[in-house]
């Protein structure tokens, strides 16, 4: 009976271990990919994103957090499905999906309320509409924030003297376009490769919202800060869409409330930084400009107008622009 016994209790806890074995062979690993340090506007995204979805996914989603510096490989990555999922800024998404270059357009918006509310509506819905197409699947737009211009030893009193500066743009036309049009020599480069080229002076300036300035210690490197306010800098979660598509109704479900919150949890920081960093800015030893005359800059590079409202539709630009919370 003893031997019995032992016998039967050797088989439950082998059907135990082989229970674990199964559930944990049917556990999807799920990586996810951002450019920015743990404790920014991303990388709290992140940890709400792998919060969530793992929890409503009952454990059956393993959210794996891993920094990639270059954007655009990330995005090409997930297209490619080596990766399942990535978020960052929306700049390199152009390069995927021409029509979300809309959005960069110059002093689209007037606030972070006017922003998200387009996104969050029929306008930012009918853009993700056309990720799968693309190789991508939209999960939820995030943000960087409104973008300002740093210079190192040149200063800027007004637009003039924006005239043949060199500044760093992401890899982003509807960008490149406007700072053309105001005189600039905008100079694309991935964000990785930032920090030297200003410490080396390869450019004279480049131009981020403040919560990327302020966790990337970029004032470090700079001497100048102007509050232009000029570009509303998206961002943007998405993953595979073969991925998305392979996983049960739950794990979408799961994705879905997942980005919701990750999406929250970006845009709250993004507040936090955005009013609080600009004084942190001031004690780390940046001149700090607030600029009082923005029309000077919207009039500086309204030459460009012309070929967005060609590129996007003027009627697309007008709706964004008369967009009002219901």
């Amino acid at each position: 009976m003893k031997l019995a016994h032992t016998t039967k209790t050797a088989v439950l806890a082998g059907m135990v271990l082989a229970g674990g074995i199964l559930t944990a062979s049917a556990q999807t690993t799920l990586t996810v990919t951002h450019s920015s340090p743990a404790d920014s506007h991303f990388g709290l995204a992140a940890a709400a994103f792998k919060k969530v979805a793992e929890e409503k996914s009952g454990g059956t989603l393993n959210v794996v957090i891993q920094r990639m510096d270059n954007e655009r490989e990330a995005l090409e990555s997930v297209q490619f499905g080596s990766q399942e999922c990535a978020m960052g800024s929306a700049g390199p998404l152009g390069n995927f999906v021409a029509e979300t270059r809309v959005l960069d357009v110059p002093f689209l918006f007037d606030s972070y309320d006017h922003a998200r509310g387009v996104l969050d509506s029929d306008v930012g819905q009918e853009l993700l509409a056309l990720f799968p197409a693309r190789g991508l699947y939209g999960v939820a737009w995030m943000e960087n924030g409104f973008r300002n211009l740093t210079t190192g030893s040149k200063a800027v009193n007004s637009p003039e003297d924006l005239r043949g500066m060199k500044i760093r743009t992401m890899e982003n036309q509807v960008h490149m376009q406007a700072w053309q049009a105001a005189g600039v020599l905008p100079t694309p480069m991935a964000f990785s490769e930032l920090p030297s080229a200003l410490q080396q002076g390869t450019v004279d300036g480049q131009e981020n919202p403040i919560p990327v300035i302020l966790s990337n210690n970029l004032d470090m490197m700079q001497k100048h800060l102007y509050l232009t306010r000029h570009v509303y800098s998206p961002g943007i979660f998405v993953c595979n869409p073969d991925f998305i598509a392979g996983l049960t109704d739950e794990q979408k479900a799961a994705v879905e409330e997942g980005g919701k919150a990750a999406s929250a949890a970006n845009r709250a920081r993004v507040e936090q930084d955005e009013s609080a960093g600009i004084e942190t800015l001031r004690t780390r030893g940046i001149e700090v400009v607030e600029i009082s005359d923005r029309d000077a800059y919207r009039e500086a590079m309204a030459s460009a107008n012309a070929g967005f409202e060609t590129q996007f539709g003027a009627e697309l630009l007008q709706r964004i622009r008369d967009w009002k919370a219901q």
